[in-house]
């Protein structure tokens, strides 16, 4: 039986999330940054002859509901051409939920990598990401293959150029143990929607140090758990922000951090930014 195992599937950090306006329809404008890091889930693959799409969970974290984004990006493939085949898929959850990591969402981009490899569909990038944008705001940036410069309303994305890339660079990750529902949060009066528009030379000067979450003092208010982490890194001089609409916060890490003496329910890991998808040579443009 043709399979793929341990297949990875990165999270992101967003550096910074400005709400630059809203649309008639209620959607709101954006500009970030999505930056990949290795902080990754592991997907199993196996092909089934039946067409049937099956899902398992592996190692000791939370299960995942029966039609997740992992079973909904693998029905859509086969309903946008027509296939036949089927996939069992084992996965292994690392990336916490409700984080503002894109946990799901690269999950989704994953199995849309691979199961076009298994399944012989040879679909490009193109074809691939507006599945993927049928699915989730953030799973079309998961196959773009590198770090990129988003806008819009998350539909705009332009890998950073050579000039622009992102320094390597080490981060302290901290996910407290409540999450954040994204739509409490944009439904929120309170919410700034007027940022000024960034340009991507301007971040490219600062990286690390620009702008801010414009989600942040809502989801503070909403979730005492985040100012609590961010007070924690502070803690250790380092200088945290909340990534996404989730309540994971990051900082960058210039050195070794003693992490006794935080809550024993939060999940800390120090990750490293990736320069490209681990999969980005397996779709061409």
């Amino acid at each position: 039986m043709q399979a793929f195992y341990d297949v990875p599937a990165p999270a992101k950090l967003n550096l910074f999330l400005h709400i630059t306006g809203r649309r008639a329809d209620g959607y709101h404008l954006l500009q970030s940054v999505f930056m990949l890091v290795d902080w990754c889930d592991t997907l199993h693959f196996e092909r089934r002859t039946d067409g049937l799409v099956s899902r398992e969970d592996l190692g000791d974290g939370p299960p995942l509901p029966p039609d997740d984004l992992i079973v909904r990006a693998a029905r859509a493939l086969q309903s946008a051409t027509g296939c036949r085949e089927g996939a069992h898929i084992g996965v292994t959850k690392r990336i916490p939920a409700q984080a503002g990591m894109g946990g799901g969402s690269s999950d989704a981009a994953t199995t849309l990598l691979v199961l076009n490899q298994l399944w012989g569909l040879r679909l490009g990038r193109a074809q691939l990401q507006a599945i993927g944008l049928t699915l989730g705001a953030d799973v079309p940036f998961f196959l773009c293959g590198r770090s990129a410069w988003v806008e819009g309303i998350g539909d705009i994305i332009r890998p950073l150029e050579k000039s622009h890339r992102l320094p390597p660079a080490r981060f302290l990750v901290v996910k407290p143990s409540a999450g954040l529902d994204t739509k409490s949060i944009f439904l929120s009066p309170v919410l700034k929607r007027d940022s000024d528009s960034a340009t991507i030379s301007g971040f490219a000067a600062a990286h690390y140090d620009f702008g801010q979450n414009d989600l942040q003092p809502v989801a503070e208010a909403l979730c005492p758990e985040v100012t609590q982490a961010i007070d924690w890194l502070a803690s250790h001089g380092l200088k945290a922000r909340m990534t996404g609409s989730g309540s994971a916060v990051f900082a960058q890490m210039p050195h070794a951090i003693d992490l006794s003496g935080a809550p024993g329910a939060w999940q800390i890991r120090a990750c490293e930014n990736l320069e490209s998808h681990p999969l980005a040579g397996w779709i061409a443009d």
